[in-house]
C-alpha cells in the first residue's frame, strides 16, 4: 500500500516496491499543495481512468498502476479493486490528475482543507 503523506507545503506519494515496478517507475510523487486544484472522492474509481496506459500495469476491475496519456496530459493512477479514491486534479508538475485508491479518503481531503500549524506534526495516511 502506498503510503501518502502531507506536510505543509507538500504531499508525497511513497510507493511499495511493488507499486514502482508496477508503474515501471523508480521515484515516488511528489505534489506542491499550491498545484492542487480540486480533491474529489469517489466511490468507483475506474471512471476516471482516461486515455491509453503509456507505462505501468492494467488488470481491467482489478489493479491499475502507472501513468495515463490523453490528448491534454498525463495522469498517474493507482486504483485497486472497487476501493474509493481520491482523485486530485492538478494545476501544475509531471501529471494532470492523480487518482489513488484509499480507505482514508474523507481523512485525506479533510487535511488537504485545513493548514497545518507549526506546533503540529506532519500527517501521514495509508492508501490501498
Amino acid at each position: 500500500m502506498a503510503q501518502l503523506r502531507v506536510h505543509n507545503d507538500r504531499i508525497e506519494v511513497h510507493l511499495t516496491p511493488a507499486e514502482k515496478a508496477l508503474a515501471l517507475r523508480s521515484a515516488d510523487l511528489v505534489v506542491q499543495r499550491d498545484d492542487i486544484r480540486s480533491a474529489t472522492i469517489t466511490d468507483d474509481p475506474w471512471i476516471w481512468i482516461r486515455g491509453i496506459r503509456r507505462r505501468g500495469s492494467e488488470v481491467p476491475l482489478v489493479v491499475a498502476v502507472g501513468m495515463w496519456k490523453y490528448h491534454g496530459g498525463r495522469d498517474f493512477v493507482i486504483v485497486k479493486g472497487k476501493r474509493p479514491a481520491v482523485v486530485l486534479e492538478l494545476a501544475d508538475g509531471e501529471f494532470t490528475r492523480i487518482i489513488l485508491s484509499t480507505n482514508h479518503a474523507a481523512t485525506l481531503i479533510n487535511r488537504l482543507k485545513l493548514p497545518i500549524g507549526p506546533d503540529e506534526t506532519d500527517a501521514q495516511t495509508t492508501t490501498g
